[in-house]
């Protein structure tokens, strides 16, 4: 039995989900998860229009779509290519995607253990306070645990106080000591001497 502690219940008892092939060649596994009618299903390349959908709904949300440039190429390329360098679940209500996740794995050396970083998770505002969201971050706890991981870390914008909410009532706590730090287009083109 896997658990997840609460900030208001102390610790929340889950049940196992029961894990089911879809396809024995792609070895694609879709996840029955305790929410009626939702199920985690792993994503392959034939899903990367619907993950560059997610994308882009959740930054028109966070309000930095004009900063998307991922395509569907680039997405194929770094999520099913020869170098695969995140993961992606997409979480369906029967047979429509409704939410998805994207992670990866990171390291710590305090721990010397790897560790779990959920990029982006998203859920249809027409889907949300359903339980979707949840189910989708503990399919990734319950992995970073099968895994041997030593934490699961995800950002947040300061404004979003709906999911800041959300995350601390599943026992989240926020790294307020730490700032994040970026290089990116031409800085990291200059820092990497090109």
């Amino acid at each position: 039995m896997a658990c997840a502690k609460g900030a208001e219940t102390g610790i929340i008892h889950l049940t196992r989900p029961s894990i089911t092939p879809i396809d024995e060649k792609e070895e694609v596994m879709m996840i029955a998860t305790d929410t009626r009618g939702f199920q985690i299903k792993s994503a392959t390349e034939s899903d990367v229009s619907v993950i560059l959908s997610f994308v882009k709904k959740l930054a028109r949300y966070e309000r930095l779509l004009h900063e998307v440039v991922a395509t569907k190429e680039l997405l194929r390329e770094t999520l099913f290519g020869k170098r695969r360098t995140a993961e992606v679940v997409i979480g369906y209500l029967e047979t429509k995607p409704v939410g998805f996740v994207l992670f990866f794995h990171n390291y710590s050396t305090f721990l010397g253990k790897p560790g779990l970083y959920i990029e982006d998770l998203f859920v249809d505002e027409d889907y949300r306070r359903r339980g979707y969201g949840r189910a989708l971050l503990l399919h990734v706890a319950r992995l970073a645990k099968q895994r041997g991981c030593g934490r699961l870390e995800w950002s947040v914008l300061d404004w979003n106080q709906p999911a800041i909410d959300f995350y601390k009532k599943l026992g989240a706590l926020p790294m307020n000591e730490w700032t994040v730090f970026r290089v990116a287009g031409k800085s990291l083109d200059e820092l990497a001497g090109e």
